[in-house]
């Protein structure tokens, strides 16, 4: 694969149209833009590409693209849980097809030879949908919303970290040095000469974007030491997955050209705030295109605040698709700037639950508790599933909070296990998500917690090394 270059020189960048609807458009598209070679990508359970690259003129001839099926039974360290009732491997690893989407087809504007990128969907060889991958996850869902004449809106909210580059992971991470010469400090929020401190970044992270025909409403810097934030024009559940699936992919890129890495961990350093994906949620009456979180008369529906009751009950629940690393959960501690609890209210940013203020027909829920080393289209898939058995079950909140509700008691499971024993045992959140993904997601969470405690922290060398 070649290097990177600055987007200007590409020729693939030089038209951001994304996405074609027939396999004779791709082919138009792709001699058009005289690309010579095509990514075929999926998300797996972490959330990272995983697919195989081939000459364009391949990807137009065959139909045979593949991936063993225990791709998607992998731990983030590259570890294999062990089978258990709840979860067994395929036999023989049988593989599973790459299905394009073409709508997803665009260029790869950071390769000095013109590449393409396309999504594509896991099926059987029988051709049906794979319930434990994760498009297909969250395709579930927005389906259980159609099936009752809805459909969800959503939009996520990014934030990262940029950090100078470290081959040693016992050094802790440092803020890089921005355009000053000097490395950057904390309490930048909202700062235009935080973000300027990475002009050229940021222009190219943008000029990627527009080549990718990816869409960014604001870009603003956060309290963090060079921690800043994405945000996404709201629309279709699987289709701003699919963005921030990409985002994250350019951000790194952008970064990693400019010398520097870009990270999405939910707690990178521990004297700085986390990391989130905030995200936005309504949901659109197919019928009459009318927000059904708000009557005829601009009020708040039942339905909304069922959503809201929802969210409340079953986000505990589901928390661990929403945080679902050890360190996620070094972010959601008490008396910081992360939510750590299941209230709502209005304006407030305390509440893991927000209400903007808004005229009625833009009225929505902010999730505020996912971090943004979540998979998208899980953290969406999860936190669409808690707002739907809400207004399934009719399921009344709380009463909404005017005071500082993130202060007291932390109402979300402290740690990966805690949260493991509630999800696992959830038999409502199986009906929507599917038990089959629920057993390989709970698999490789233990697995993958098991190889984090055979590693010794540095506060153990500290504080037991020679006082115990």
């Amino acid at each position: 694969m070649s290097t990177s270059v600055p987007p200007s020189t590409n020729p693939a960048s030089l038209d951001a149209k994304r996405g074609v609807g027939s396999i004779e458009e791709a082919t138009r598209w792709l001699a058009e833009r005289g690309i010579e070679d095509i990514e075929c990508i999926t998300p797996d359970i972490a959330g990272v590409a995983r697919g195989k690259m081939m000459p364009s003129s391949k990807f137009l001839s065959t139909s045979a693209l593949a991936l063993p099926s225990s791709i998607f039974m992998q731990t983030i360290s590259g570890s294999y849980p062990e089978e258990s009732d709840n979860f067994h491997y395929p036999p023989h690893d049988g593989d599973l097809r790459l299905v394009p989407d073409l709508s997803t087809l665009s260029a790869v504007p950071w390769e000095t030879d013109p590449t393409a990128q396309v999504i594509c969907d896991m099926r059987d060889h029988r051709g049906n949908s794979v319930s434990y991958t994760p498009r297909n996850v969250l395709r579930h869902v927005v389906e259980a919303y159609a099936e009752r004449g809805w459909k969800p809106v959503v939009a996520p909210e990014i934030e990262f970290y940029l950090v100078k580059t470290n081959e040693d992971p016992n050094i802790p991470l440092q803020p890089p040095i921005g355009r000053s010469g000097r490395s950057i400090a904390g309490g930048n929020g909202y700062s235009i000469a935080g973000v300027n401190e990475f002009d050229e970044l940021v222009d190219d992270v943008y000029d990627y974007s527009s080549a990718q025909g990816l869409e960014i409403e604001t870009l603003i810097h956060e309290e963090g030491a060079a921690q800043l934030e994405i945000n996404l024009n709201h629309g279709d559940p699987v289709e701003l997955a699919d963005q921030v699936f990409m985002f994250k992919r350019t951000i790194r890129e952008a970064a990693l050209n400019h010398g520097m890495y870009a990270t999405f961990m939910a707690k990178p350093a521990g004297d700085q705030p986390g990391s989130a994906m905030h995200i936005h949620q309504s949901v659109i009456d197919q019928k009459t295109g009318q927000n059904i979180f708000s009557d005829k008369n601009g009020e708040e529906s039942d339905l909304f605040h069922n959503f809201i009751g929802g969210m409340q009950k079953y986000l505990p629940r589901a928390l661990v698709m929403m945080a679902p690393y050890v360190n996620s959960y070094r972010r959601l501690t008490t008396h910081t700037s992360a939510p750590v609890n299941v209230h709502w209210g209005y304006d407030n940013r305390t509440t893991g639950l927000r209400i903007p203020i808004s005229e009625p027909a833009g009225r929505r829920v902010e999730n505020r508790v996912p971090s943004s080393d979540a998979n998208p289209y899980l953290a969406l898939a999860a936190s669409l599933a808690c707002g739907l058995m809400g207004m399934d079950q009719k399921i009344s909140p709380d009463k909404a909070m005017a005071e500082t509700a993130n202060e007291g008691d932390n109402d979300l499971p402290r740690g990966l296990l805690d949260g493991l024993e509630l999800f696992e045992d959830d038999a409502d959140l199986a009906t929507v998500l599917s038990p089959e993904f629920m057993g390989v997601y709970a698999a490789i969470k233990r697995e993958e917690y098991e190889t984090f405690m055979k590693v010794i922290s540095p506060w153990e060398r500290e504080y037991l090394l020679l006082n115990v």
